[in-house]
């Protein structure tokens, strides 16, 4: 098991947990203060007052939890949120209101899940021509078309 310190910057922060044996996802809590309002159609940064140490060669990938997404619409407004290793300031998530109504987060609630992820740099090198494939430059819904 890899380990990642975190600090709190607060001192209501909660520890980011995992909610069952082999879950992915480590969900984080709101730490306002108080309640915060999300309109529908809008996005709010939500603290969670804590920082952390991700280990070089990983990237924390923040998700949506899937039923505050599915039963309430809040969703990470920039779909996928990435913590490079080398930052130490407050985790902070984007939260969308995708439904029509007024979303309430309470202080403390679970908002979104963290993924420690390992991930490749790579070199980009410019080149005059690729390698073919059989899909070639086909996109957006080209294969299984027969």
């Amino acid at each position: 098991m890899i380990k990642v310190n975190f600090k709190k910057l607060n001192e209501k922060a909660v520890k980011p947990t995992y909610g069952s044996e082999f879950a992915a996802g480590a969900d984080l809590y709101a730490c306002e203060g108080a309640e915060v309002e999300i309109k529908a159609g809008e996005t709010k940064l939500i603290h969670t007052g804590i920082a952390m140490e991700i280990p070089v060669g990983y990237a924390g990938l923040i998700y949506a939890r899937s039923g505050i997404a599915t039963k309430r619409g809040l969703a990470p407004a920039n779909k996928v949120g990435v913590i490079d290793a080398d930052y130490r300031g407050e985790i902070m998530v984007s939260l969308h209101n995708h439904s029509a109504e007024t979303q309430v987060i309470a202080d403390g609630e679970r908002i979104a899940q963290l993924v420690i992820a390992p991930f490749l740099a790579v070199n980009f090198d410019e080149v005059e021509e690729l390698t073919d494939t059989d899909r070639g430059s086909g996109g957006f819904g080209s294969t299984g078309k027969k």
